[in-house]
């Protein structure tokens, strides 16, 4: 199938490119293949040529950790203010409102309680497609309760991060939160949680300097990127060239920062298999 569409591809006309519904194909940006959407949606964003691992939503984290188990969202009502009424070309409600369109989310984080392999426990997960992932006040509160929440029902806590750091419209309002998930951690780790963080494509800022990195377990996808500061900026700064496959989350593994590299299609499984052991352990 994959040779008969190379030698096709190149016949295809401007005019029958646009024909092609958008949406019905993808570029792998790593092998460059073309992928057909349908297809790659079962394998669950994964290139099945170079294994590149797409950007997922969170509805599709739900289906390939969740299934069609049951689990309830919390904290849903909570939503982004104005507190320093930022100026910018467009205002921050206007940017509030154009990312809840564009993903159908109300920000960054959803949080839920679920069904996992006959137990309980407590999910957050972060879309990087609403404004870049960014931590304002209404992520640190969501944590935060999920936090609170699995620690009075004694569950495990896993959190799947992608973000390009604190919410610059918020201000020092942003920054708090880093403290107080990093506090509410340090709580929930004193009474036995046992906390996984899942890092993705990408995890940077505020968020990899704080509960990013506090997991007991910490893991990560393929590829994914993976720091404070971004490379180019690094670079910049102390005037050298970085190692090849730096901030990479192969990297990170090799210098001892993240546990191990899991592949999308392995996760559940691996996840189980931590929190069985974990049990078995107390």
């Amino acid at each position: 199938m994959t040779a008969w569409f190379k030698r096709q591809k190149e016949k295809v006309t401007t005019t029958e490119k646009k024909s092609i519904p958008d949406g019905l194909w993808e570029k792998c940006p790593k092998c460059e293949e073309i992928l057909f959407k349908r297809e790659l949606m079962k394998e669950s964003m994964v290139c099945p040529h170079c294994r590149f691992h797409f950007r997922l939503t969170s509805e599709e984290y739900l289906r390939i950790l969740f299934g069609d188990g049951q689990f309830e969202e919390l904290n849903s009502h909570l939503r982004s203010a104005d507190p320093l009424g930022f100026k910018a070309k467009k205002s921050y409600p206007d940017q509030l409102k154009a990312a809840v369109v564009k993903t159908g989310s109300p920000d960054v984080i959803q949080t839920y309680v679920g069904n996992f392999k006959d137990r309980s426990l407590v999910l957050g997960i972060m879309d990087f497609s609403f404004i870049g992932g960014s931590m304002g006040s209404v992520v640190g509160e969501k944590i935060s309760r999920a936090i609170d929440y699995a620690l009075e029902g004694q569950l495990p806590l896993i959190l799947i991060c992608a973000s390009g750091g604190a919410r610059m419209q918020e201000g020092v309002y942003s920054l708090m939160q880093l403290a107080k998930i990093s506090a509410k951690l340090a709580r929930f780790s004193k009474a036995g949680g046992l906390y996984i963080s899942i890092l993705t494509d990408p995890t940077t800022g505020g968020v990899s300097a704080s509960f990013g990195m506090q997991g007991d377990v910490i893991l990560a996808e393929p590829g994914a990127l993976i720091g404070f500061a971004g490379p180019r900026v690094i670079k910049q700064t102390i005037g050298e060239d970085l190692p090849e496959g730096f901030q990479r989350s192969e990297f990170l593994v090799e210098k001892g920062f993240v546990d191990s590299i899991v592949q999308r299609g392995d996760m559940r499984e691996t996840l189980g298999r931590i929190i069985e052991f974990a049990h078995d352990g107390e």
